[in-house]
This record gives C-alpha cells, sequence and structure tokens, in this order.
C-alpha cells in the first residue's frame, strides 16, 4: 500500500490540457509521468498550426503552468492576441515542457495501448481499488509497462477523425480514395499548395473549420484561377454555417462567419446543402463523383477535405471500467450541459472532478475527449477539470469542489438565444466581450 501510494499519476496526452496537469500536479507536489504519442508536445496542434484560434491569449495558458513559466526566463505573449496553433505550441507548449521540474517526467513517441488494472481484468472487484494502474506503451519500437496510483486521459479526439459518409459511417469506396481525402485542415497556402493548386475541391462540412478551409481555398484561387470550390453540408438553412457573426462574443468567430458568407453572396463557392454522401464513385484516379443518399452528384472533384469532426478512441481503455454518453460519447455528467440537440449553443458551466469522475477510482477522462464527439470544447475549460482532479487526486477536496471558470461572456451561462435574430448554433451572441467568471451558481 506504502508502494502504491508513491506512484505517480500518469497523463495520456501531452497537448495543452495534458500539460495544464503536469503543472498543478508538481505544484501540488504529486509525481507524475506524461505520454505523448507524437514527436513533440502539441503535436496535435501542429497538424493546424497555421489556424489562427478565436480565442486570446488569456484564456489559452493555464494559471499554474502560468506561474510556472514565469519563474523562467520564458516572455509571456500579449494576452489580447490571437495565437496561431504553432504560436501555442512554440510560445507556450514547448517552453513549458522544457522546464526542470517538468521535462523529466515527458515521454514523446509514446503511445498508450492499454491502461489497467495490476493482476486483474476488468471483471475482477476484490481489492481492486488497492491496486496500481498499468500501462503498457510503445516507445518507438519498444514495448514497455509503466505503473501509476492514478492516470488522467486528455488524449483528446483529434487523430480520430469521422467519415464523411451520412450518418457517420464511411461512404462507399471513402477508404479507397484515401490519398485524396484530407481530413483536417489543410494548409493550402503552405506545404499543401501543390495538391489543391487548380483543383476541384470539395470541402465537407458545417463548422468552423470547414469556413477556414474555404477561406484559404479563396486565397489560393488568387494565384491559381482554375482553382474551384464546392461546400457540402447537411444544413437546411445556410445561415446556421455562418454562425453569430457581429453578435458573437469572440470577435474573431464572428468576422469569420461573415468573410463565408460574403465568399457565399459573391458566388465564389458552389453550396450543396443539404446533402448526406452516400458514394464516391470510384474508378481509381480523380476526377470522382460523390453522390448522396437521395441520389443527387457532384460531379468532377479532384480532392476533397473532410471537416466533419472528430470522436474519441476508447479502444486502448478495453479493461478499465469507463463510462460515456450513449449518444455523444462524452463524459457522462457533461452530456446536457453540451448536447446539440438540446441547447442552442455548447453550453459551458464550471464543472470538475466530482462531474468526471469515473466507476475506476482515480481515473478520469478529461480535455476534448470529455465532451465525446460535441464540438464546443474550449482549452480554458480543460485547465480548470484537470484543476480539479489534481487537486483530488492530491486529498484536497475542497479544492476540488470549488469550481470556477473564467471565459468571454458569450452566453455560457444561458440556452436561450439572443434578441437579434441569430442562428441555433452559436453560443456566443450573448454579452460584451468580456470575462465573465463562473462558478456553480450560474
Amino acid at each position: 500500500m506504502e508502494h502504491y501510494s508513491t506512484l505517480p499519476t500518469a497523463i495520456i496526452g501531452g497537448g495543452p490540457v495534458g500539460l495544464a496537469a503536469a503543472a498543478h500536479l508538481f505544484l501540488a507536489n504529486q509525481p507524475f509521468i506524461l505520454f505523448e504519442t507524437g514527436k513533440s508536445v502539441g503535436h496535435n496542434l501542429l497538424d493546424w498550426g497555421h489556424v489562427r484560434v478565436f480565442s486570446p491569449w488569456q484564456y489559452n495558458i493555464d494559471k499554474a503552468a502560468r506561474a510556472l513559466l514565469q519563474q523562467s526566463v520564458w516572455q509571456a505573449p500579449d494576452d489580447k492576441g490571437l495565437p496561431l496553433g504553432a504560436e501555442i505550441v512554440h510560445n507556450y507548449l514547448q517552453p513549458l515542457a522544457n522546464l526542470p521540474q517538468i521535462k523529466p517526467h515527458i515521454h514523446l513517441n509514446s503511445q498508450v495501448i492499454q491502461v489497467g488494472r495490476k493482476g486483474l481484468d476488468k471483471m475482477t472487484t476484490k481489492n481492486r481499488e488497492q491496486c496500481p494502474f498499468v500501462l503498457r506503451v510503445k516507445q518507438g519500437d519498444v514495448y514497455q509497462r509503466y505503473e501509476a496510483k492514478a492516470v488522467i486521459d486528455v488524449s483528446g479526439t483529434w487523430q480520430n477523425p469521422n467519415p464523411i459518409g451520412s450518418g457517420g459511417v464511411s461512404a462507399l469506396n471513402e477508404e479507397n480514395c484515401q490519398q485524396h481525402i484530407f481530413y483536417g485542415i489543410p494548409d493550402v497556402l503552405g506545404i499543401h499548395r501543390e495538391r489543391f493548386a487548380n483543383k476541384s475541391v470539395a470541402v465537407v462540412g458545417g463548422g468552423h473549420s470547414a469556413i477556414n478551409s474555404l477561406l484559404d481555398l479563396n486565397k489560393l484561387r488568387a494565384a491559381f484561377p482554375a482553382t474551384q470550390l464546392h461546400w457540402v453540408l447537411r444544413k437546411k438553412d445556410m445561415a446556421e454555417a455562418y454562425g453569430g457573426k457581429e453578435n458573437d462574443g469572440l470577435r474573431a468567430r464572428g468576422a469569420l462567419g461573415k468573410r463565408i458568407e460574403k465568399l457565399v453572396e459573391a458566388k465564389k463557392v458552389h453550396i450543396h446543402t443539404p446533402f448526406h454522401i452516400d458514394e464516391i464513385m470510384w474508378q481509381g484516379a480523380p476526377p470522382f463523383t460523390i453522390k448522396d443518399v437521395a441520389g443527387n452528384t457532384l460531379e468532377g472533384i479532384q480532392e476533397i477535405v473532410a471537416n466533419t469532426g472528430a470522436r474519441p478512441d476508447f479502444s486502448f481503455l478495453r479493461e478499465i471500467r469507463y463510462a460515456h454518453n450513449s449518444a455523444l460519447e462524452s463524459v457522462p455528467a457533461l452530456a446536457n450541459l453540451i448536447d446539440p440537440n438540446i441547447h442552442s449553443c455548447g453550453t459551458v458551466r464550471p464543472h470538475g472532478e466530482r462531474e468526471l469522475r469515473q466507476p475506476e477510482k482515480d481515473f478520469y477522462i478529461a480535455g476534448a475527449k470529455s465532451y465525446g464527439r460535441a464540438p464546443t470544447f474550449l482549452m480554458a475549460t480543460g485547465y480548470e477539470q484537470v484543476r480539479s482532479i489534481v487537486a483530488a487526486i492530491a486529498g484536497n477536496w475542497q479544492a476540488a469542489k470549488e469550481v470556477k471558470l473564467e471565459l468571454p461572456e458569450t452566453g455560457v451561462c444561458s440556452t436561450e438565444l439572443p434578441s437579434a435574430p441569430a442562428p441555433v448554433t452559436t453560443c456566443c451572441g450573448i454579452g460584451q466581450e468580456q470575462p465573465a467568471t463562473l462558478s456553480k451558481k450560474c
């Protein structure tokens, strides 16, 4: 038992929330070990490093992490600036990971492939809570085993994109033409320029990632005028895709909606909606035809950009007693707060260890993965999640219960729409762009 209590807490994922957990564990005098699949911390963010986020720096830096960094030679970025994904990695995550308090405990190129309890399978209950966790980790070509007293899974969802097919299943032949489908936000003005130049491109998805892709492709067309843009959505009303525009509390996000609306009105992008993809009619090489469930077709497509969201991966947790909502695949207690089928937006209320608690004692799913398939997660939410979890691991239950959240005042405490007409898909149409401190009283 004494050995068990001195084991580290294992963090799965080296993104912003994983490193925030590391900072909180260090300040709580708790040993930890962090596993990141990529060759760098923030590996997933580097996939969209050319994309600028909506929220300013002040909401993207964890308080515990900032406290540690301020003890070093770190130069803090302007709180009001809007960083690129790569800037978050280079100006924040890498300096944090290189601190002597953090760096020795980080394992890069380390994929956690199994988590369980030492000597017990999932069905065994007796003495379960007295047994440490065991993590089987692939590090390069070598497999290692680590023990931990607690596990925080913040592995995210980015590496598990949804297919483009209707109903969340792959379209017929989707696997056959993977080399012509880009899952994510391509850097069309940079390293992916030649791939999309003078091509007929279909962007699939109705969210902000799709808008970013289309706007960049439109810039590419200035240099390569033969580039053709097609926007494939499932929405019945295009206004839903534009978001809150001037009513959005995050100005950068509102501006994005206004820009894409102008592009559509100028007829610089071909709109296909509602279009529920059923099949890619693949003859071995582009161009190919995309067909929907009603038999409508979109012909002459050479490249597809899939901006259809992502889903969590639970495969490596098979021997852990975990629970998730059957619809959203989120942590069960969060489902009613973030379910887009119920709310006018991704309602964010403060939540912490109590809501994130799993059937397996001392195992937590946090960060973007805790939201499952819901696309409304914010870094600041994850920072408060792991602060509360770490307080509980350290035995400070009072601190774990006192959950607060600082976000731009964007209607996150309300499911009501603003008085001015706004699409139901935005949660940022209420209030001014000022920080609002939220608590359970909200």
